[in-house]
């Protein structure tokens, strides 16, 4: 008796319509896609995989065609998911995060965490963070795969909810559901200046920063909603003279006299070229909290676990050896 032919991913979704004109699916097109989505342009998603950018659209129209549907809106600005499309990108991103891990829970079931983590960190965590805490991993965790994606909070958050991030550590204003998270530290803010405004030598009052020309960060961002709503509470206009997308493009405007800014970050001294720039807290204190959050319905692996607990007691120890200006551990209890 000859081998049965395969259903398509199509077929075994709608059935067989005995016209199997498309390529069948495979797992190339959908990392080419979720590549494509988080990159938002096939140029940049091109560039990144190393895939010739036509090859890449014909991957594309292959997986269009085989699926029945538009997965993607192309314009001029780059291309965005249809709705078809979201819901591909998050079973695709999802089941690339299985096959990932798979090696790892396997290689773990013999007692040592082992196997690839994606752990998103904002950008101003990651300034003093990010690199000695891979130090820290790859001692104690010498067979886990630790992978760093910078991002702003927003952008991390909604990748552990697309399951493409195992953890995140961000700040929030207020804890948003959906996630789950362990608290680890209040960070305060700064007014971050060129200069010392006279008389601010101190503290800088709510008052006086919305005065000031400030570059603040581009919606959507934390510290920019928590500083919206405050302003707005207080019935205070603030003088915003520009806006970026990274801290150091911020940063960079701060430093050629553009204008101030806010941060949750007190001391500069890990940012290279603007270590000299003066960090003045603001009065009454504004703060954000530092958690780590992944997803709610799936179950981390346990590299991911080890890299989440061991994380934890890396931030208690810091904090507690050398604290940032502002910050203060408000975990549960200090590991």
């Amino acid at each position: 008796m000859p081998w049965a032919r395969s259903l398509t991913f199509r077929e075994a979704l709608f059935g067989n319509r005995n016209a199997p004109t498309a390529m069948p699916m495979q797992l190339r097109h959908l990392r080419y896609f979720v590549k494509i989505v988080d990159a938002g342009s096939f140029s940049r998603a091109a560039s990144v995989i190393h895939v010739a950018q036509p090859a890449l659209s014909q991957q594309i129209g292959e997986l269009e065609e085989e699926l029945g549907v538009s997965l993607l809106q192309r314009s001029a600005r780059g291309v965005r998911p249809t709705v078809a499309g979201e819901t591909l990108y998050r079973e695709a991103a999802s089941i690339l995060r299985l096959m990932e891990q798979l090696p790892g829970k396997v290689r773990s079931a013999a007692g040592e965490a082992a196997g690839a983590v994606n752990f998103g960190m904002s950008s101003t965590l990651a300034a003093f963070l990010s690199g000695p805490f891979m130090e820290s991993c790859r001692a104690a965790l010498p067979r886990v795969a630790l992978r760093f994606i910078t991002g702003h909070s927003v952008s991390i958050f909604s990748r552990i909810e697309a399951r493409t991030l195992d953890l995140g550590i961000l700040f929030e204003d207020k804890p948003v559901p959906g996630v789950a998270r362990q608290v680890l530290f209040r960070q305060r803010l700064f007014l971050v200046c060129r200069s010392q405004p006279l008389g601010a030598a101190d503290a800088i009052a709510l008052s006086e920063l919305a005065a000031r020309p400030l570059v603040m960060p581009a919606h959507p961002n934390v510290t920019r909603s928590l500083l919206d709503r405050v302003f707005a509470e207080a019935g205070l206009v603030p003088n915003m003279v520009a806006e970026a997308d990274t801290l150091f493009s911020i940063l960079s405007a701060v430093q050629s006299g553009i204008g101030d800014t806010v941060l949750p970050k007190g001391d500069l001294s890990d940012v290279p070229g603007h270590a000299a720039l003066p960090c003045i807290p603001i009065v009454p204190p504004l703060c954000l909290t530092a958690s780590v959050i992944a997803a709610n319905e799936a179950p981390l692996t346990s590299a991911a676990e080890a890299v989440r607990d061991l994380f934890r007691t890396f931030v208690a120890r810091r904090l507690a050896e050398n604290p940032p200006p502002g910050a203060e551990w408000v975990g549960e209890e200090e590991p």
